[in-house]
């Protein structure tokens, strides 16, 4: 009957139906694993980088390689508590990769893909992080007691991540949460690969290829801005546009840099954090659009 029913439609979409059902099952187990990491550790190792001042940008870089949901939301709380530094909070930013890496993981052939962008958004995370702390100082609260980290987030008001669910410590369900971010990035893959498959039947997959390749230099300074849109559906977008060879490795890189995920939005909604949000954005593009170009070079 499926069979029956992909044949009755154009190929682009019934490829595009193909292609996006099997990523399902891995993209669930992936989103499971880090419903349990966020569950039990996000909140803990948050705390553990705002304690360590000096060594915020490299512990925020590596911990937010760790795909999970809510850590920049987490950490963009405690910048605006002034619990972390500017420096710390754009290495996050930089590092975080939101959906991009459970997609690259669910295909077993891109592995050393997916290494290579981790080492690249982390080294530049590092070197952001710390060149920020270097020229624009942040005033940080200071705990009584200076031995041990402080429980910041006993005190934080709660933040919506994805899916609407809240950003806290407390039981939720295990399995409900990562069928629903499932289900929602399979849809966006879905209309992704439409689209794309589309643009390949109607212009010639070799033609968009080939316009990739010319427009190389610019494409990381498009997708530096596109990355900026504060949603999860961008890094499924700038995925999916690599994955099928729409765009080069360079501009994917610029995307995934200037794409800080939900955090960036929740410092949008602060009035008092307005100036912080502007600068923020301009950094994380011209970091983005200067290692596009680079990695196009």
């Amino acid at each position: 009957m499926m069979e029956n029913l992909l044949n009755n439609i154009p190929l682009f979409i019934s490829d595009a139906i193909v292609d996006s059902i099997k990523l399902i099952p891995s993209l669930l187990i992936i989103f499971v694993l880090i419903e349990i990491f966020e569950r039990y550790f996000s909140h803990k190792i948050a705390n553990i980088v705002s304690f360590s001042k000096r060594l915020g940008p490299i512990l925020g870089a590596v911990l937010a390689t760790i795909p999970q949901c809510g850590f920049s939301v987490i950490m963009t709380t405690l910048f605006i508590k002034k619990y972390i530094t500017l420096g710390t909070l754009i290495a996050v930013y930089i590092a975080t990769s939101d959906e991009a890496i459970p997609i690259l993981l669910s295909n077993p052939a891109e592995f050393l893909t997916v290494i290579k962008i981790i080492a690249i958004k982390l080294v530049v995370a590092i070197t952001a992080g710390y060149l920020t702390d270097l020229f624009i100082k942040t005033e940080l609260h200071h705990c009584k007691e200076e031995k041990e980290p402080c429980t910041h987030l006993q005190n934080v008001e709660i933040e919506k991540g994805c899916c609407r669910h809240e950003i806290k410590n407390r039981k939720r369900n295990i399995i409900l949460h990562p069928l629903k971010h499932t289900l929602i990035i399979f849809l966006f893959i879905l209309v992704v690969c439409v689209g794309i498959n589309y643009l390949f039947e109607a212009f010639g997959e070799e033609t968009i290829k080939n316009l990739a390749i010319q427009n190389a230099l610019l494409q990381p300074i498009i997708f530096a801005f596109i990355g900026i849109i504060p949603n999860c559906a961008v890094s499924v977008l700038l995925t999916m546009m690599f994955l099928k060879g729409t765009i080069s490795f360079g501009a994917v890189i610029a995307g995934l840099i200037s794409n800080a995920g939900l955090g960036l939005l929740i410092l949008f909604t602060k009035k008092e954090s307005w100036k912080n949000f502007f600068l923020i954005v301009g950094i994380l593009v011209f970091t983005a659009i200067l290692a596009g170009i680079v990695l196009s070079l």
